[in-house]
């Protein structure tokens, strides 16, 4: 664990084809083998798109692979789920600004130990509405597998990798 500048930084998940999706504020932690930490505590101010911020209630970090098509955030307690992964483009760094590509399908492993993978039918559909290549959607295929085994095996920064960085803020 790699503790970096605790500067502002922003969130900024977009949809194929550039349409805005979900961006917040969050506090750069630091970095490790896993990735890029940023931590959201509890009170945390987003937006979907341009819709009417809402306010989170449970502190979290999220992790910003280096090379992976992937995020993470790892919940604090008593949030229902404990870890939700988005399956996205390999998210890019500009400046105090991390972006990436929302691809649709989520992987979620709730508190209680179950195990999800969500909006397969919306990832279907936006193969359609918006053209993805095959490349794209094969590449959100095999990262959606490997999150289910990894985050179900708890393998990885699936294993507790988050619980100094989430000490963090809460």
């Amino acid at each position: 664990m790699s503790e970096v500048s605790t500067g502002e930084v922003r969130v900024v998940y977009r949809k194929y084809g550039g349409g805005l999706h979900w961006n917040h504020a969050g506090r750069l932690l630091g970095e490790d083998e896993h990735g890029v930490w940023v931590g959201c505590p509890a009170g945390t101010v987003a937006r979907r798109g341009y819709r009417p911020p809402v306010t989170w209630v449970h502190a979290f970090v999220g992790l910003f692979p280096r090379d992976a098509w992937w995020t993470a955030v790892f919940y604090a307690a008593p949030h229902e789920m404990e870890i939700y992964c988005d399956v996205t483009s390999v998210p890019r760094w500009h400046g105090d600004e991390v972006s990436m590509v929302d691809l649709d399908l989520d992987v979620i492993r709730f508190r209680d130990g179950r195990l999800h993978l969500d909006d397969e039918d919306e990832f279907a559909e936006h193969q359609v509405r918006y053209s993805y290549p095959n490349d794209v959607i094969g590449q959100a295929e095999r990262s959606a597998a490997w999150l289910m085994d990894a985050v179900g095996r708890a393998s990885g920064p699936f294993g507790g990798a988050h619980t100094p960085w989430l000490s963090l803020i809460t």
